[in-house]
């Protein structure tokens, strides 16, 4: 899924990126700027961090710009450890199943990626349209930018790039995958976007949290819209009975064979006969939609569940059914956690204090999270595939709790040596993305092998890690890992370089 760092920061006019994003009620010790396509920071000397400057004129150091501007490094290193953490389960997942993705109902580490890219994408919207010159211009802008991440993740998960393990490339175009991560991500980025420029009262004041919320009410309207038709959809729309081909290896060749799977219901929330499948099967198709869905790894599906193994004798004909699990129904719902971080990011800029900061987040964070498991008691369970209600409020609750204690550490205790590498990464977060989440560049390596495409660089050094640890679980991990680093090192050489790879 970090790719934040490249769809977050659409370009305004130049004259209004050099200002700063709020004018008023912000902490005087660090105004956050718009700089280069850039979030960055401007610390202002006070008299805890500069006893040389007691009495300068902290109203004219924006304008002279004599301190260096820094970037908000909590969110890069958010950004980073999105990222990372992508990679660490999608790689580790295979050794350590109870890592990767939950099956269908419940919620493991795997599961928190998503939303915090969404996550991330809200934060960076709201730290970037504060001022907007034109509103029709930044709305065009937007729209390019969506088009060309939808565009890149089509292209990186639609089929063409195989992976890993398969050395071969290209897509049979009657059975490209329309949707996938990065197409997700453009579609929360343009609908909180959108919202942020035309739905905000932008002449109102905030002096307290009623005066906040005012300014965004018709914002959160549109959010609880949002919300309310993928609920209404979920629960009221009737699924009729479907069938879909699927084809099998006989003694006698390829054969298709057409599974039939009964429904005839609403509001059911399971694999077969969920409103979120049948709207993907019925707009997109079933060629064009994601052909190795998690619910395969289920106890119905799967001998050796939660991972991937043979189908028991008794399983259903549906476990060989395709399902999307970022498709259209379900990305509606995962848009708000977009319009979620993106309070989070109005919270920075309009409030005063490091501690008010801390504290609204905080708070917010907690109201998300018992929100959240009051609906899972109430019968709302935690699915990811679906991205139920109770799912969005738990993992928007965490992803704001995670950046609230980064942005402390970070950003007020200036801690910032552990997480350099993080930084680096969440700054470059596109191309590590591309090359290791979607393994483009582990299948490069594996292109140059000596007789035996298994006799290449990238599985001779895992399996040498395994013999070494004398485990293969554990093998695989400690490789993850030391890939991990290469990806953080490398974005490093990248950020020294001055190298930042944008839509």
């Amino acid at each position: 899924m970090s790719t934040e760092n490249q769809i977050h920061d659409v370009a305004v006019e130049e004259e209004e990126e050099r200002r700063p994003l709020i004018i008023h009620d912000f902490d005087p010790s660090i105004l956050i700027l718009h700089e280069n396509q850039q979030d960055t920071i401007f610390p202002l000397p006070s008299d805890n961090n500069n006893n040389n400057n007691n009495n300068a004129d902290k109203s004219s150091l924006p304008s002279s710009l004599s301190l260096p501007n820094q970037r908000l490094v909590s969110l890069d290193v958010f950004r980073g450890l999105t990222v990372a953490l992508m990679i660490l389960v999608d790689d580790v997942g295979r050794a350590f199943p109870s890592l990767n993705h939950s099956p269908w109902f419940g919620v493991t580490l795997a599961d928190f990626v998503m939303p915090f890219f969404l996550f991330g994408v809200g934060v960076s919207v709201g730290l970037v349209f504060k001022k907007v010159s034109s509103k029709p211009n930044a709305t065009k802008k937007i729209i390019l930018r969506t088009i060309k991440l939808f565009l890149l993740g089509l292209m990186l998960q639609g089929g063409y790039f195989h992976g890993r393990g398969d050395l071969t490339y290209g897509v049979d175009l009657s059975r490209l995958r329309w949707f996938g991560v990065l197409q997700r991500i453009s579609i929360g980025y343009f609908l909180a976007s959108i919202s942020e420029i035309w739905l905000v009262n932008n002449n109102m004041l905030v002096d307290s949290p009623a005066a906040f919320v005012r300014k965004y009410s018709i914002q959160w309207m549109f959010s609880i819209l949002l919300c309310s038709v993928y609920l209404c959809l979920l629960y009221g729309l009737y699924v009729p009975n479907w069938k879909f081909k699927h084809s099998n290896l006989l003694w006698s060749g390829r054969v298709s064979t057409i599974q039939n799977v009964n429904c005839e219901m609403r509001g059911s929330l399971d694999p077969p006969c969920n409103a979120v499948g049948f709207i993907d099967r019925l707009i997109l198709g079933e060629d064009h939609m994601y052909q190795r869905p998690v619910y395969r790894r289920t106890k119905e599906c799967s001998v050796n569940s939660p991972d991937y193994g043979p189908l028991p004798p008794d399983s259903p004909g549906w476990c060989l059914a395709p399902f999307d699990p970022e498709g259209i129904l379900s990305s509606l719902m995962a848009a708000i956690t977009c319009f979620v971080g993106l309070q989070f990011g109005h919270i920075l800029v309009l409030f005063q204090a490091h501690k008010q900061r801390v504290l609204l987040c905080s708070v917010f964070s907690f109201s998300l999270l018992a929100i959240g498991y009051i609906l899972e008691i109430l019968g709302i369970p935690l699915s990811k595939a679906l991205y139920t209600l109770s799912f969005m409020f738990i993992t928007a609750g965490a992803s704001g709790l995670v950046l609230t204690t980064i942005y402390y550490i970070v950003d007020i205790e200036r801690i910032r040596k552990p997480t350099v590498l993080l930084q680096w990464m969440g700054m470059n977060a596109l191309i590590v993305y591309a090359w290791a989440a979607c393994d483009i560049f582990p299948a490069v390596i594996q292109g140059f092998y000596w007789r035996s495409p298994e006799n290449n660089l990238v599985d001779a050094s895992e399996a040498l890690i395994q013999n070494v640890l004398q485990s293969q679980k554990w093998g695989t991990m400690a490789f993850v890992i030391i890939e991990i680093l290469f990806w953080g090192l490398f974005a490093g050489f990248l950020h020294k370089k001055g190298i930042y790879i944008k839509l």
